[in-house]
């Protein structure tokens, strides 16, 4: 397996994408249909998903630690620079990340059915457990992201590193379905620009250009469109079978998808025109104010309202400050992230 290092990384990479689809489809479930047991197929993707990024690591783990104790050398494209764990394990730091992460949402999954148990179902998504869930999932995702840009200069690594980043920065927008409603500023949308401009800045410090990060942002608009037309259609169907009626107020639009920016491309057009300044910062600004100013739009579908004129001029604000923030942070994580790369191949990616 680490003979090949694209087999368990793209393995690590669908594990990811499945969780992405479950959740999804969950939301949407909940929003059309109402309350869920466990065993459910949205449930089976969410957890399928972790289960396969789970093994994929420890697998690539025990391998790597396997060939160590026998003298042959481990190539830095498995996952990246090998970390000791225990004193025992030799472990590739991408798919540390991953494992550790999937591990953990093994244990929170635990908690989230006890919790069920003793409590009933949740009546919003901001329960501990599920925090835990989603946050250790994200985890793994990251371990998906490290393990892709460790692989720098592989012909694969490349296609397979902008997936990660729009799979992971698809699913972190979650994080929106529990924040209030502001009274200022529009918490979600801030949140928008802060989480995308961060992503957006990590992929262009890494690969020092804009190719890539055109490439995540047309990447993330495609998987929206995809969930967008398999998450309402599977709910009906499933429910169908299932002998459950829609809510009445269900009118089928895409929770999740309509969760992701869509104008993420104008987020890259705000890194590409304070390029020649050479400072992340203000790209993120840029991208961050433009982001605020469209998501509302996006927003409203789903029966946000629309802010009035000061408060959206003091929510686009924000989103600059944020932005700039995001990017700041996402500069630093791409630098962080070339470090994995041997220099011969860190201008090749």
């Amino acid at each position: 397996m680490i003979d090949k290092p694209w087999v368990p990384a793209w393995i690590l990479l669908i594990g990811s994408a499945s969780t992405l689809v479950g959740l999804s489809w969950d939301l949407q479930w909940h929003n059309d249909v109402g309350p869920d047991t466990f065993y459910t197929l949205p449930h089976l993707f969410i957890y399928a998903g972790s289960a396969v990024s789970g093994l994929v690591s420890l697998a690539v783990v025990l391998a790597a630690t396997g060939a160590t104790r026998s003298g042959r050398t481990v190539d830095t494209a498995v996952g990246g620079r090998r970390v000791a764990v225990f004193g025992v394990f030799q472990a590739p730091v991408g798919y540390l990340v991953s494992g550790v992460g999937s591990a953990l949402f093994l244990l929170y999954g635990l908690w989230d059915e006890w919790w069920h148990g003793l409590y009933g179902f949740d009546a919003v998504i901001a329960s501990p457990p599920h925090v835990g869930l989603l946050t250790s999932v994200m985890l793994a995702m990251l371990g998906s992201v490290i393990t892709c840009a460790a692989a720098a200069g592989q012909r694969w690594a490349g296609p397979a590193l902008v997936a990660s980043v729009a799979v992971l920065l698809g699913f972190s927008m979650v994080v929106l379905v529990a924040l209030p409603d502001g009274s200022v500023v529009d918490e979600r949308t801030v949140t928008v620009s802060l989480l995308s401009m961060a992503a957006l800045a990590c992929v262009a410090s890494f690969t020092r250009g804009l190719r890539a990060v055109v490439a995540t942002a047309t990447t993330l608009l495609a998987a929206q469109v995809v969930l967008a037309l398999f998450s309402p259609w599977a709910t009906r169907v499933y429910a169908a079978s299932e002998g459950l009626p829609l809510r009445d107020y269900a009118n089928g639009l895409p929770r999740m998808s309509l969760l992701m920016p869509a104008t993420l491309l104008l987020g890259v057009a705000g890194l590409a025109l304070a390029r020649r300044a050479r400072t992340s910062v203000l790209g993120g600004a840029l991208g961050g104010a433009a982001l605020a100013a469209t998501f509302p739009l996006q927003a409203a579908l789903l029966g946000v309202a629309l802010q009035p004129p000061l408060q959206a001029a003091a929510t686009i604000a924000a989103g600059a400050l944020l932005g700039a923030v995001g990017a700041s942070v996402g500069d630093r994580l791409g630098g962080a992230l070339r470090l994995l790369v041997p220099a011969r191949t860190r201008e090749v990616v």
